[in-house]
């Protein structure tokens, strides 16, 4: 009895160590079969550089594609490149007094307004035309509002008449830049040299630029430009604009309640007593 027992242990642990033996070898033969595959692969990719560019592209579109998706609330860090707005501490001083003014006097920021007026310099100083003037063409045309449009069509900051001016979008991308500030401001100015030209003088200018030329009135549209712009030379100049005193206003003067008959009777009265 003892002598099967021991050969029925014996028979076990043959059978369990032929399992191992065989496990092992199996092991050993598929990692030999990986390693032999990378090396295949690793050839392959060094005698195709095609294939590893096509591989390399799959395997970032697969880990793209894993990628979670960006929160909403998420912000672009290179959004300050879209960002119409500079540091009004670096511009130069004349500018910088303008700017500072028209923030002051039409509640705008003033780091917005500060790209505004350097641009507008930069633009006069090519075109010949007054830096102040086309920033007092702006404040009365939409007071600094970039997105203003008016019931004629007229949009942006010195109200252009997209419809008409388009062309002039084109090399920009077209008409909707009619709403970047800079963008609206180079194809104000470039009207207005237009209108200068044909009327061959500022205020005949101006008239045209609003689209007066051929009425009587232009409703004080050139009279309130050149005003603003007279104001901002000063400014520009390191002068406070001196605009008119408002009218005085005058204090209605109330004449004395007149008395009843009973008061001058007692009032006559009294002086006759006194006389006496």
């Amino acid at each position: 009895m003892k002598q099967a027992v021991d050969a029925t242990l014996r028979g076990f642990r043959t059978f369990v160590s032929d399992i191992a033996d065989g496990f092992f070898e199996i092991a050993h033969n598929g990692l030999a079969l990986i390693g032999v595959a990378i090396v295949c692969c690793a050839i392959a990719l060094v005698a195709r550089p095609d294939l590893r560019q096509a591989g390399e592209d799959q395997l970032a579109s697969w880990l793209q594609s894993r990628k979670p998706a960006p929160v909403a609330t998420d912000l672009e860090p290179s959004a300050i490149e879209r960002t119409t707005a500079a540091d009004p501490l670096e511009l130069p001083r004349q500018q910088a007094a303008v700017a500072y003014w028209l923030s002051k006097k039409y509640r705008v920021a003033v780091e917005p307004l500060s790209v505004l007026v350097s641009e507008a310099f930069d633009i006069g100083r090519q075109t010949k035309i007054d830096p102040t003037l086309i920033l007092s063409i702006m404040a009365v045309e939409s007071s600094f509002n970039p997105f203003a449009q008016s019931h004629v069509g007229a949009q942006g900051l010195m109200q252009v008449m997209t419809r008409v001016h388009g062309d002039k979008y084109e090399s920009a991308g077209g008409t909707l830049t009619a709403f970047d500030p800079v963008t609206n401001m180079r194809v104000g100015v470039k009207v207005l040299q237009e209108c200068i030209a044909r009327a061959g003088s500022l205020e005949g200018g101006l008239r045209y630029y609003v689209g007066a030329a051929n009425l009587a009135d232009d409703g004080g549209y050139a009279a309130k430009v050149l005003a603003e712009n007279a104001r901002l030379r000063q400014v520009a100049g390191g002068h406070l604009p001196s605009d008119p005193p408002p009218p005085p206003r005058a204090i209605p003067v109330k004449a004395p309640a007149k008395p009843d008959a009973g008061t001058q009777r007692v009032a006559m009265l009294s002086s006759l007593l006194s006389f006496r």
